[in-house]
């Protein structure tokens, strides 16, 4: 396989990475510099970890999670969807005492779970077409962790500019992500 066809591939997987961090940037009071490189590391890892476990696993394990991979993703981004609608809602403004709101790192690894299912999806790919696995997944890390910092960066733009809005839209988006990856699955 191509390094632009692992690009592309990098790039798709990372899009959901992107969009939790742009809605987390969002919020208010939060180290910024802090929450991107905290995401840029554990989705980064993530992403090529997954993409790797995938790749090990092989046919065996895509018959034990294959049926529940979706459910498990679609669980885990609403509820934390529904609560970034719930404290976008509390139309509280950011104080000094908002710091201790950073995501917790519970928080923070069950969103690089739910957003890294693909990726062991698409290392079990690789694991049928007998691709070696160390590039892909450097890749493929490397690229989540790039638009993970974008996301944060840019929702503390849109911050600015929507306030707690966008903290709704984050949680929104989120919620719509799951439902999408269900939908994807049931189809």
């Amino acid at each position: 396989m191509d390094i632009l066809t692992i690009v592309i591939i990098g790039i798709g997987l990372a899009m959901d990475c992107f969009a939790v961090a742009l809605a987390r940037g969002a919020k208010p009071g939060i180290d910024k510099v802090r929450l991107a490189l905290m995401f840029a590391l554990i989705f980064g890892l993530f992403q090529a970890g997954m993409t790797i476990l995938g790749w090990a696993a092989g046919s065996l394990f895509i018959g034990i999670i294959a049926p529940y991979d979706h459910w498990i993703a679609f669980i885990i981004l609403s509820v934390i969807g529904v609560k970034m609608v719930y404290e976008g809602l509390k139309e509280e403004h950011a104080t000094e005492s908002d710091a201790a709101s950073f995501p917790g790192i519970t928080s923070v690894l069950l969103l690089a779970v739910a957003t890294s299912i693909d990726a062991l999806a698409i290392g079990l790919g690789f694991a049928f077409l007998d691709i070696q696995i160390a590039i892909p997944s450097l890749i493929i890390g490397l690229i989540s962790a790039i638009f993970a910092i974008a996301g944060v960066m840019m929702g503390t733009r849109l911050e600015k500019i929507l306030g707690n809005k966008m903290e709704i839209l984050g949680g929104i988006i989120l919620i719509g992500i799951g439902i999408k990856i269900v939908l994807e699955h049931l189809m």
